[in-house]
C-alpha cells in the first residue's frame, strides 16, 4: 500500500507518513527530503526572518507533494490559477517579445509531484504500470515534431538554444500533468474530489476578478503581473463555464443544481469584465453547442437560452457592448484592414494579418517550420503552429485535436455514472470553446488554460479506464464506440 490512502469515499485522501506494508525501496524515498533539508537550512541561515518564513511556508506544500503525489495533485489544482509567479531573466526578442521565462509555483510543484511519482514507479514493485491511453501516441508525435523543428531552427540560427529549450518545457509541461492524472487517480471518488477542488478554485478566481471591476481596468487572474492577461482569464473561464454547463444539463449528474448555477453566474460576470472578444466568441459558441445538445431533450429551455442570448446586448454592461462594437467602429488609424466595406480595428487587423505573415514564413520552410520561438510573435494559435512546426507539426497538432475529441465523445457515450458523464460532456463543450478561442489567442500553449484542460483530459481518460475495468479496455475507441452504438454487441 502506498503512502496515500484513497479513503472510503469521504473527503480528500488521507496523508499518512508511514506504513509497515511499504516495500523497502519505497521507504528509502523518505530520506530524500531529509537530505534536501540540509542545504535549505544553510540557505535560511543567511536570510532575513520574513524571507525565511516565506521559504518555509512555500516548502511545506512542496514537501507534501513529494511525499504524497496524489495529495500533491490536489494542491496543484489549487495552485494552477492561485500560485504566484516570478520572471526569470530575458531570453531575447523574436517570438518572446523580449519577455523572460516565467517561473511559477505550480511549475515546482508539478516537478516534485512528477519526480515522486516516477520514483515510486521505478522502485516499488507494486507500483502501477504506465497507463496506455488513446492520446499517448498523438501527444508524443506532436512533442516530437516540435522538438525536431526547434532543433532544425537552432542549427539554422533561427532559434536561440536557451529560448527554444525553456519555451518547449513551458509549452508541454501540461502533457506531463495529463500523464500524472491518468496514472495517479485510481477511483471515481478521487475524480469527483479533484473536480470539486477545481470548482472551488474557479470560485476564488472569479471573485478575485470581480473585486477588480471597481478599478475600471480589464480584470485578470491572480499573480498575472502588472499588465495582467485578461484573455488568458477569459479562456479559463470559458472552459470552466463549459464544464459547469455539462454537469447542469446531464440528467442525474448533480442533486443540487443551484450552487453550480450560481457559480455559472459568477463566472459570467467575471468573463464580461475581461473584455476579451475572443473569449466572448468562444462563450457564444459553447452556448450554441449547449442549445444544440438540448434541442430535443428540452425545447423550452432552448427557447429560454435563445431569448437570453438575444437580450445579452441590452443587458450587458456598457463597457462590454462598446468593446464588441469597437471592432467595427474604431476611428480611422493606420494598420486597419477593410473586409469589403467594413473596417476592423487595429488589434483584430493584426490578428488577421498574422495569418498572411504565417503563410509567407511557411513558404520558406514548409515541412518542419522555423522552430518554437523561431518566428515573430503571433497572437493566434493556428498560424503560429504552422509557422513554428510546418506541415509536420500542424498535422500532428490536428491529429491530437481529433484524438481529444474522439476520446471525449467516447467517454460521454461509454461512461454510465451520470456525474462522470457530465464531466465528459462539459469537457467536450470546453474543448469546442477553446478551439474557437484559439483563433485569436495562443490558447493551446497558455499554461493557465492548458493545465486545467489537460487535468480534465486525464480525468476523462481515467473515467474511461475505470468504466472498462470489468469489461475490457475501455480506451479502445473503436471497441467502445461500436458498443455505444450497438449495445447488443457487448
Amino acid at each position: 500500500m502506498s503512502g496515500v490512502a484513497a479513503g472510503s469515499g469521504r473527503g480528500f485522501p488521507v496523508f499518512r507518513f508511514w506504513s509497515d506494508r511499504k516495500p523497502a525501496p519505497e521507504r528509502s524515498l523518505w530520506m530524500l527530503p531529509v537530505l534536501l533539508a540540509v542545504p535549505l537550512a544553510l540557505l535560511l541561515a543567511g536570510t532575513r526572518p520574513t524571507t525565511s518564513l516565506t521559504l518555509i511556508a512555500g516548502a511545506i506544500p512542496l514537501l507534501i507533494a513529494f511525499l504524497s503525489p496524489l495529495t500533491g495533485l490536489y494542491v496543484l489544482v489549487f495552485s494552477m490559477l492561485l500560485g504566484p509567479e516570478f520572471l526569470v531573466g530575458s531570453l531575447g526578442t523574436g517570438a518572446t517579445m523580449g519577455r523572460g521565462i516565467t517561473l511559477r509555483f505550480d511549475d515546482l510543484l508539478l516537478m516534485l509531484v512528477g519526480l515522486a511519482w516516477l520514483a515510486r514507479v521505478a522502485v516499488s514493485k507494486d507500483a502501477a504500470a504506465f497507463v496506455r491511453t488513446p492520446l499517448n501516441r498523438t501527444i508524443m508525435l506532436y512533442v516530437a515534431s516540435c522538438v525536431f523543428a526547434t532543433l532544425i531552427g537552432v542549427l539554422t540560427g533561427r532559434v536561440r538554444p536557451l529560448a527554444g529549450f525553456f519555451f518547449l518545457l513551458k509549452y508541454y509541461e501540461y502533457f506531463f500533468l495529463f500523464f500524472m492524472a491518468v496514472n495517479l487517480v485510481q477511483t471515481q471518488t478521487q475524480i469527483k474530489h479533484l473536480v470539486t477542488a477545481s470548482l472551488l478554485t474557479c470560485v476564488a478566481v472569479s471573485l478575485y476578478a470581480i473585486s477588480q471591476i471597481p478599478s475600471g481596468a480589464r480584470v485578470s487572474a491572480p499573480f498575472e503581473g502588472q499588465e495582467g492577461e485578461p484573455n488568458t482569464l477569459g479562456g479559463y473561464l470559458v472552459f470552466m463555464m463549459a464544464l459547469i454547463s455539462g454537469l447542469l444539463v446531464t440528467r442525474g449528474a448533480v442533486t443540487r443544481r443551484w450552487p453550480l448555477a450560481a457559480l455559472l453566474g459568477i463566472c459570467g460576470i467575471a468573463l464580461q469584465a475581461t473584455l476579451s472578444r475572443a473569449s466572448f466568441l468562444a462563450a457564444a459558441v459553447v452556448a450554441l453547442g449547449v442549445m444544440v445538445f438540448l434541442r430535443r431533450r428540452s425545447p423550452l429551455l432552448v427557447v429560454v437560452l435563445l431569448l437570453s442570448v438575444a437580450a445579452t446586448p441590452f443587458l450587458a454592461p456598457r463597457a462590454v457592448t462598446e468593446r464588441i462594437l469597437y471592432t467595427f467602429t474604431q476611428p480611422d488609424e493606420e494598420g486597419q484592414i477593410r473586409i469589403g466595406h467594413v473596417k476592423v480595428d487595429t488589434s483584430t487587423s493584426e490578428r488577421l494579418r498574422s495569418w498572411q505573415v504565417a503563410l509567407d514564413l511557411w513558404k520558406r520552410s514548409p515541412v518542419w517550420g522555423h522552430g518554437v520561438t523561431g518566428g515573430p510573435f503571433m497572437d493566434a494559435m493556428y498560424p503560429r503552429v504552422l509557422t513554428e512546426t510546418g506541415l509536420l507539426g500542424l498535422s500532428a497538432f490536428l491529429a491530437l485535436i481529433w484524438a481529444v475529441y474522439r476520446t471525449g465523445k467516447t467517454a460521454y457515450h461509454q461512461i454510465q455514472d451520470p456525474y462522470l458523464r457530465g464531466v465528459a460532456l462539459g469537457f467536450l463543450f470546453g474543448f469546442l470553446g477553446l478551439l474557437i478561442h484559439a483563433i485569436g489567442s495562443n490558447t493551446f500553449i497558455i499554461v493557465r488554460i492548458m493545465e486545467p484542460f489537460w487535468l480534465y483530459a486525464g480525468l476523462v481518460v481515467r473515467s474511461l479506464i475505470l468504466t472498462g475495468s470489468s469489461g475490457g479496455p475501455a480506451w479502445n475507441l473503436k471497441l467502445t464506440e461500436s458498443r455505444a452504438n450497438n449495445p447488443s454487441s457487448a
